[in-house]
């Protein structure tokens, strides 16, 4: 999340309309690969900040700034004329959802990282991507109706929160509180997420992730010099894991889940996205021999199963 959390910076399709459930026999097999890589990419997000020797809010700010930086080009030459009209009268609105998206999106990032050396990664990216449950919250508040699968999803994925914040209160105050921080960074990206959508109505995906990056870049840029974070002066290695970690999560995931969306449908891709927690588990089990308590498994298999039966549900009901 959620960190898995930044949209495609590469497609500027306008949204287009698809079946919840496509004939999968008739999808190319590439696109099960491409959906395989961009899991991939994203399980490998919270294990490289784990391992990257430096400040968890630099390497946001660093991860956001060159994502910016690769999509300038583009943003620029090829969607002048729509940046353009977002800075004129009638497009404030839909600036003023982008930048705000983007400080969610730079709220996500300041709450996920530091939980990442809090607790540990499966806790840390199971309560991260618990995003779907403050969504359906969310909309449940400003009057949408959610069917009976959806709240039957969000109990149980409560349960399961429930269970492992427990087994993290037994081992250390900090891992509940990087527990807590995990837990605000889903909510937070639920914001990002649903002002993100209301953008994506009428403008492009380079556009909207052009101004919502750099958005996101300037204001933990801000709270790196108001903190005191040292944003230089790090090895090679950290350079180039922070590098790897754009390319993973920035936008090899994301971009790849954007591409095979349309073939494969939302509820295949929303649900196999899911695979991160395990992912990141296994890959950071066996790179940085991080293994959690026993106990955790069964909490984070309840968060998974609650977050499969609430994207469904939902899938479903659209």
């Amino acid at each position: 999340m959620q960190s898995s959390l930044s949209p495609a910076a590469t497609a500027d399709a306008a949204p287009v309309r698809r079946s919840a459930h496509p004939d999968l026999a008739a999808v190319p097999r590439i696109d099960f690969l491409l959906l395989a890589l961009s899991v991939s990419g994203v399980a490998f997000s919270a294990p490289l900040i784990s391992a990257t020797a430096a400040p968890v809010l630099a390497i946001a700010f660093w991860r956001n700034c060159l994502a910016t930086g690769l999509l300038a080009p583009v943003a620029l030459l090829r969607q002048r004329a729509e940046l353009r009209a977002l800075f004129a009268p009638a497009g404030r609105r839909t600036l003023l959802l982008a930048l705000t998206a983007g400080a969610f999106l730079a709220v996500h990032f300041a709450m996920w990282l530091p939980s990442l050396r809090m607790t540990s990664i499966a806790s840390s990216t199971a309560l991260c991507t618990t995003t779907p449950l403050w969504t359906t919250l969310i909309l449940r508040l400003r009057g949408h109706h959610a069917p009976r699968a959806v709240w039957i999803g969000t109990g149980l994925a409560f349960v399961g929160v429930l269970v492992l914040t427990g087994v993290d209160f037994e081992l250390s105050a900090r891992a509940l509180a990087g527990d807590g921080l995990a837990l605000g960074a889903g909510v937070a990206a639920s914001g990002y997420f649903l002002l993100g959508s209301e953008v994506r109505r009428t403008v492009s995906t380079t556009a909207y992730t052009f101004v919502c990056y750099s958005t996101t870049a300037v204001l933990l840029l801000v709270t790196c010099l108001v903190s005191g974070v040292t944003m230089t002066g790090w090895s090679t290695t950290a350079w180039l894991q922070i590098a790897l970690l754009t390319g993973c999560a920035q936008f090899l995931g994301h971009s790849l889940s954007n591409r095979v969306v349309r073939s494969l449908g939302p509820s295949l891709v929303s649900t196999a996205i899911l695979l991160e927690t395990p992912g990141a588990a296994l890959i950071a089990a066996v790179w940085l021999g991080q293994l959690p308590p026993v106990a955790v498994y069964p909490a984070v298999g309840i968060i998974l199963a609650g977050l499969v039966v609430v994207v469904r549900g939902n899938r479903r009901a659209a």
